[in-house]
């Protein structure tokens, strides 16, 4: 098959990401500088997942905006929990709680159904793909997902490890699609991390070596990175030079991997909101190096994309790998 590349984002409220997690921060005020990556997008024939959370859909600022940018086809919207912004907001706020998988099942499971409903209110329809916020995905989360009759994930975070922050810990995962569920199959689509660099087999023992706390003062992450020795990687524009983007595609291209997923927060698209876009100098870097990484995606690699929903149909034909050598769906 084609590498394959999906684009999914983060469509969320706007906060610091520095300061303590609040309820009163729900402003949407940047979802409309989506539409400038929307253009990008669409040049290369991208068709985007807007993964959604509360406060957009319950805010004309948030939703109207998703509205326009997913008519005809142009994009498509998956549910994306924030709890500690999602009704019924009953838990404490806490680092902890901010992991929805953390949450009772009950109330997790009712905070989901609850986004569902307000994106079927506002988009006419209910998605069919569920990214955890904070990639906040347990047992519990997916036993709610498959009765909630989602039919894909989005939220496991390979080699990530959340658990210092009381998350969970995906560090066992690849960044391979798969299916799980108990009653119905479900397509879980990982975000696409991995370790590159002169070390293959012991990557990843070397990488948790030179993050050991008491070792931090000699930076040997820093070091193992710009050596070439490992460098763990996550496809995305955030924090990741165009030139780590590609190395990253490359060596999970040759270890067999056809499926890409490139991953941002529409909060990014405004400078000040998150680490990676301080500037406006730092949003023209960060849409270039998106523009780069597709043009490198479609042309020198002569990848296609796709959406979720377009990949899983794909995937369930009974005939699929042999009738046809791209998904159903995909845009050149």
């Amino acid at each position: 098959m084609r590498p394959l590349l999906f684009v999914v984002i983060d469509t969320e409220e706007e906060f610091d990401w520095s300061h303590p997690l609040s309820r009163q921060n729900t402003s949407v005020q940047t979802i409309r500088q989506l539409a400038a990556l929307a253009r990008v997008l669409e040049r290369f024939g991208v068709v985007p997942t807007y993964a959604v959370d509360y406060p957009v859909m319950a805010q004309e600022d948030g939703w109207r905006p998703i509205r326009e940018l997913t008519a005809g086809g142009r994009g498509q919207v998956a549910a994306h929990l924030h709890p500690w912004v999602n009704p019924p907001l009953v838990e404490e706020v806490t680092p902890q709680n901010s992991y929805g998988c953390n949450l009772s099942p009950a109330l997790e499971h009712e905070k989901i159904g609850r986004l569902l409903d307000a994106i079927e209110c506002r988009m006419g329809a209910r998605p069919r793909s569920y990214k955890a916020g904070r990639y906040g995905f347990g047992v519990s989360t997916a036993a709610s997902i498959e009765a909630l009759e989602f039919e894909i994930d989005l939220s496991i975070n390979p080699t990530m490890d959340f658990t210092e922050d009381g998350g969970p810990s995906f560090k066992h995962f690849g960044a391979a699609p798969f299916f799980f569920g108990v009653e119905r199959r479900l397509l879980e689509i990982p975000c696409t991390s991995g370790y590159a660099g002169l070390v293959r087999m012991r990557a990843a023992g070397l990488h948790d070596f030179a993050s050991q706390p008491r070792l931090q003062r000699l930076h040997l992450v820093g070091l193992f990175a710009r050596s070439g020795l490992v460098n763990k990687l996550r496809l995305s524009p955030e924090g990741h030079p165009f030139g780590e983007m590609r190395q990253l595609t490359r060596t999970l291209l040759r270890r067999g991997m056809r499926t890409f997923t490139l991953t941002l927060h529409s909060s990014s698209l405004t400078p000040g909101f998150t680490p990676y876009v301080q500037t406006s100098k730092d949003l023209a870097e960060f849409m270039t190096r998106i523009e780069r990484y597709l043009e490198f995606f479609h042309t020198e690699l002569g990848g296609t994309s796709s959406t979720p929903e377009a990949f899983k149909t794909w995937l369930e034909r009974p005939t699929a790998a042999e009738s046809t050598p791209a998904p159903v769906g995909v845009r050149t």
